[in-house]
């Protein structure tokens, strides 16, 4: 097959579904033996763009935005980090864990993407949040996840403030909301169909079995 699957993921790394949904749908591509003939891309979505520069204790964010008691927030704490240990991902929400804004993050994911390490960053920056207690909207924080990867920081600083770079994730931020997507993860095949949430591994093989059945004919 020589035309690669395109995978868009909208996705925010402060959506823990987010990397619920990318670990399945990575379990399903190893499945398929199936990692040469995908190209998959991280779409920007800010969960909380309004969020205040020194982000939002969690409990207090999840009761102001969607009206969860602690009792509930607690019950979703405990089935999503034994769904993360399932696909060997840590979740370790602490006392003072925040909800921050993550407009930076996505402008170096775009700037990593040139460099053909958005995959290999998002994972750094999902494990960084949810796994290691770091604070991903602190730009010393992210300084150090650039630096683990090898990634040219002085360039990449230079992009993440570089107005035109950050109006255009902005931009193609509003370019997926407009076509519909309000909840992520959004996984969104060769621009034809979508799956929206975190769903199963079986869930995820049958649209890429469908799809590589139909580039092979």
């Amino acid at each position: 097959m020589s035309k690669k699957i395109k995978i868009d993921i909208v996705s925010d790394v402060m959506c823990p579904w987010c990397i619920i949904g990318y670990r399945r749908l990575d379990a399903a591509i190893k499945a398929l033996d199936a990692e040469d003939q995908v190209e998959i891309e991280w779409q920007p979505f800010q969960l909380n763009p309004d969020i205040p520069p020194e982000g939002e204790e969690m409990y207090a964010h999840l009761q102001r935005k969607y009206g969860t008691s602690k009792e509930d927030a607690d019950k979703f704490i405990a089935d999503i980090s034994k769904l993360g240990a399932e696909l060997g991902f840590t979740f370790d929400y602490f006392d003072g864990i925040k909800a921050v804004n993550t407009l930076d993050v996505h402008v170096l994911l775009d700037y990593a993407k040139t460099l053909g390490k958005q995959t290999e960053l998002k994972n750094r920056l999902f494990a960084a949040l949810y796994s290691e207690r770091k604070d991903v909207s602190d730009r010393e924080v992210l300084i150090e996840e650039l630096r683990s990867l090898g990634i040219d920081v002085e360039a990449a600083l230079k992009s993440l403030d570089n107005k035109m770079h950050r109006n255009s994730v902005l931009s193609r931020e509003q370019h997926w909301k407009q076509l519909g997507i309000s909840g992520v993860p959004t996984v969104i095949f060769n621009q034809e169909s979508a799956i929206t949430g975190a769903e199963s591994v079986d869930v995820y093989k049958q649209a890429l079995s469908d799809f590589l059945k139909a580039e092979s004919e």
